[in-house]
């Protein structure tokens, strides 16, 4: 099934991927918005978008809840 806020999160994610602060912020949003199997799906995501770029690995502490 399509998860449309899902990919679009994702998409917004890869876009602002060039800023710390700004991928922390739209990771926020994107975590208030989504299901919580989105959420994990999000996660999974994450660790592998993030593997190459070491500056963003911060943004990992929004995921533990």
């Amino acid at each position: 099934m399509a998860k449309p806020m899902l990919e679009y999160s994702k998409t917004v994610l890869k876009k602002v991927s060039f800023d710390v602060k700004l991928f922390c912020k739209e990771l926020k949003k994107a975590l208030q918005l989504l299901l919580p199997e989105e959420v994990e799906e999000l996660r999974l995501w994450l660790h592998k978008f993030i593997t190459d770029k070491p500056e963003l690995q911060n943004s990992l502490t929004y995921l533990k809840v």
